[in-house]
């Protein structure tokens, strides 16, 4: 493990390295993008300094002054060269690098300024974080100015200089911050979809999940009936004294045991896919148009053209959202193989009194009349396969048993126009709230 641990230590310090150096040579040719404000000297106000700075501020996990101490040296080399190549050889290149040197410095000035405020860039404001990044260039930039004062033996005039510098340091920190801004808020909405994203396949994942979990409890409830069942029957036989008969229900009464255990066991499994974490509520709103939305992606991936539409009068947080969600998803789902090939699918939501009533309409084909008394019956199904085998989703008896299981009620509206199908839930307001 340690070795593992020493082999991505020295894969990341690589990767940073490699980042240091592609930052040094990018601003380095940005810097040749310039202008010089001063006449007869080599000071310049160039690309480099702005290309330098929006790379630490985006790269902030890169040790500031190694950057650059790395840039300061990467652009004494590339002026130095560049300047011999293009007096073919008539500047030494002693002469070049001294002449270059301050450029350096400030490189590696604005590091050291950048590495003083690294820690508390993301609580400042952009108009404040503009501040500081001008202090930090106006600094580098006199330090550049008296360098060169130095090696030059020229008189530094800082009052003649500190306007027109103050200025070009403000104009360039702004203006990057203002890029940085840009680059910052489109990463976080990508961030902000793709947890949007994820939250949405949670959603999907535990909702089924949910419906699964509730079905296997119920067949477990049915089996455990059945193992009291064939014990009292075993018994029974068995006072009679026939002895063979009582062995072969008794290993029956075992079997049936035997199922009830390995069903125990899918049941933990189960139970641990849950992501209980990713959310502790949702608002109603919330719930019904996430089912929504999902169910419009599955009547767009089986070719229907349905129209959403909702009527939402109450809206509260719920930390009974799965239950509602597998609800909300079977009818609507239900509603969308209904409608042939085109159609309209309403929801709405509104209390009354102590009650939160939810209805699911559709303009499918509807419900003949001897079914309507039917539909919630176990194993009951209208949808078959090619092969004439029967839907296996959870079925209405089982939405009607989650809504049960709240207290609550689900019946067929029977006089609706026309061939419209309505599904009407009616729960306690107060079961649902969250914390009630």
């Amino acid at each position: 493990m340690g070795f593992n641990l020493g082999g991505d230590r020295l894969g990341r310090l690589k990767n940073e390295g490699l980042q240091m150096i592609l930052i040094a040579i990018v601003t380095a040719i940005a810097g040749e993008f310039k202008i010089t404000p001063f006449s007869g000297e080599v000071f310049r106000i160039g690309l480099g300094s702005s290309t330098f700075l929006l790379c630490l501020l985006l790269l902030k996990h890169l040790p500031y002054i190694y950057t650059g101490l790395i840039t300061g040296i990467t652009v004494l080399l590339f002026r130095s060269i560049e300047a011999g190549i293009m007096t073919h050889g008539a500047v030494s290149l002693g002469w070049s690098m001294q002449t270059h040197l301050p450029a350096m410095l400030y490189y590696i000035a604005f590091a050291v300024g950048m590495s003083w405020i690294k820690q508390k860039m993301g609580k400042f404001h952009p108009l404040v974080l503009g501040v500081f990044l001008s202090l930090i260039d106006l600094m580098s930039n006199e330090i550049e100015l008296l360098a060169r004062s130095v090696i030059f033996d020229t008189p530094y005039k800082f009052s003649q200089q500190l306007v027109y510098i103050s200025v070009i340091a403000l104009v360039r920190s702004y203006f990057v911050v203002g890029i940085y801004s840009s680059v910052t808020i489109h990463q976080m909405r990508v961030l902000h979809s793709e947890q949007q994203k994820r939250m949405e396949q949670m959603l999907n994942t535990n909702s089924g999940l949910y419906g699964e979990v509730f079905y296997l409890r119920k067949s477990m409830e049915t089996i455990e009936q059945l193992t009291a069942k064939s014990h009292n029957l075993y018994e029974r036989v068995n006072g009679t004294g026939l002895k063979s008969y009582a062995r072969t229900i008794l290993e029956i009464t075992q079997q049936i045991h035997e199922v009830k255990k390995d069903s125990q066991r899918i049941l933990a499994g189960l139970l641990k896919l849950f992501d209980r974490e990713f959310a502790s509520n949702m608002r109603l709103a919330e719930i019904i148009e996430f089912a929504i939305k999902s169910n419009l992606g599955y009547s767009g991936m089986i070719g229907k053209r349905i129209q959403f539409t909702t009527d939402l009068r109450i809206n509260y947080d719920s930390d009974h959202y799965l239950p509602l969600l597998t609800v909300m998803n079977n009818l609507l789902s239900n509603s969308v193989e209904a409608i042939e090939d085109q159609g309209t699918i309403h929801v709405s939501a509104y209390g009354r009194g102590a009650e939160t009533i939810l209805t699911v309409s559709d303009t499918g084909t509807g419900i003949a009349d001897l079914e309507k008394d039917m539909i919630f019956e176990p194993g009951f199904t209208t949808k078959f396969n090619q092969e004439g085998f029967a839907a296996t989703g959870i079925g209405l008896s089982h939405v009607r048993d989650i809504v049960h299981s709240l207290g609550g009620d689900i019946h067929l509206r029977s006089d609706e126009p026309g061939a419209q199908t309505t599904f009407v839930i009616t729960l306690l307001t107060d079961t649902l709230k969250k914390g009630a």
